[in-house]
């Protein structure tokens, strides 16, 4: 049970209806209907997500940071949310699940990215020249490295709004790891 209000898309008012009307159309999902208790925390949420639409890193390069944090914050409502999101974005079922264990054994680049963004985590953010050279020899950019850390900024608002709310899941479950 949610903690937090959920904002009906259809009754909601003012700033929260113009969102729920305008980006989020067709997108009433239940993080979205807590966070819409606040105009500023949706719109948080649209800010960093609408600014990530524009990076340099791929659809399926964020969701597998989406999925390595996401697992090692154990927030199963966006383990279920970027399981699907991530093979809308082209992630295989074995890609997601090696995400989540920070282990992308079939593509380098991407395992690389997992393990950089646990790194993140593990080290909240103090990650070392050797963390930066693993990710940078596997190809990425400064630029999509600096990405990396807005993608796990917004895991983290996500992951821990989810927690503390309750957040009822209206995704399928994410697939058990073996």
């Amino acid at each position: 049970m949610p903690r937090l209000n959920t904002v009906d898309p259809a009754s909601a008012e003012g700033p929260v209806k113009e969102i729920f009307d305008g980006p989020l159309q067709g997108k009433h999902f239940n993080i979205f209907k807590g966070m819409a208790n606040s105009p500023a925390a949706l719109n948080a949420y649209l800010g960093i997500a609408g600014a990530l639409g524009n990076a340099q890193l791929s659809a399926a390069e964020q969701e597998t940071i989406q999925l390595a944090i996401g697992e090692a914050n154990g927030c199963d409502y966006c383990l279920g949310a970027h399981t699907a999101l991530g093979k809308m974005a082209g992630l295989s079922e074995a890609q997601t699940i090696g995400a989540r264990k920070g282990h992308v054994s079939e593509d380098p680049k991407l395992d690389a990215l997992a393990k950089f963004a646990l790194r993140i985590h593990e080290k909240k953010g103090w990650v070392g020249d050797d963390d930066f050279a693993a990710v940078r020899d596997a190809g990425y950019s400064d630029g999509q490295i600096a990405e990396v850390f807005a993608v796990y900024a917004l895991a983290i608002f996500t992951n821990y709004f989810n927690h503390a709310n309750q957040t009822v899941t209206d995704f399928p479950a994410a697939p058990a790891l073996g």
